[in-house]
């Protein structure tokens, strides 16, 4: 079950990415909790799925950091890499005022504002899943185009998983 904003965010994707001359492929699926189960449902393993997530630096402006499905981001590395003492995570109405995507579907291309991205290392050099604008899709796109279409700064930015 879609919303109405699932086939515009799914436009926006694809505008986005043909503007950008990469080649990309929206899959759909079923609705997943987790992005364990959403990688089972692909096929893939969780380091396969990319996550987008939107970041607030202090001065109200954001950035896109993307983080394998395996890691979690590393706040001190990204504060480092991006030259400031500051930054957090919005709260879910602020991401989706900042992309025009809700949380779960987020994704750079096609976002309402292009923020700059930084994408962690360890997704270089192979075909990733992300999210594709709607609840029930996922994008595939290789790494290497997304990051030279966007001049996305490659930096080790995440950390292992804590476990509990």
């Amino acid at each position: 079950m879609t919303d109405g904003h699932g086939s515009a965010g799914l436009d926006r994707v694809r505008a986005a990415a043909s503007e950008h001359g990469l080649d990309i492929e929206i899959r759909e699926r079923p609705a997943a909790r987790s992005l364990e189960e959403a990688a089972a449902l692909l096929g893939l393993q969780p380091a396969d799925i990319v996550k987008t997530l939107v970041v607030k630096r202090a001065d109200d402006t954001y950035l896109f950091a993307l983080i394998p499905g395996d890691k979690a981001i590393s706040w001190p590395k990204l504060r480092a890499v991006v030259g400031v003492n500051k930054l957090q995570l919005p709260d879910p109405e602020r991401a989706l005022a900042a992309t025009g995507y809700e949380r779960g579907t987020i994704v750079p291309l096609g976002s309402t504002t292009d923020w700059p991205i930084f994408a962690d290392e360890s997704i270089t050099g192979r075909r990733v899943a992300m999210g594709a604008g709607a609840h029930g899709y996922s994008l595939f796109v290789d790494a290497d185009a997304l990051i030279a279409a966007y001049g996305a700064t490659v930096a080790d930015i995440s950390q292992p998983v804590a476990s509990n």
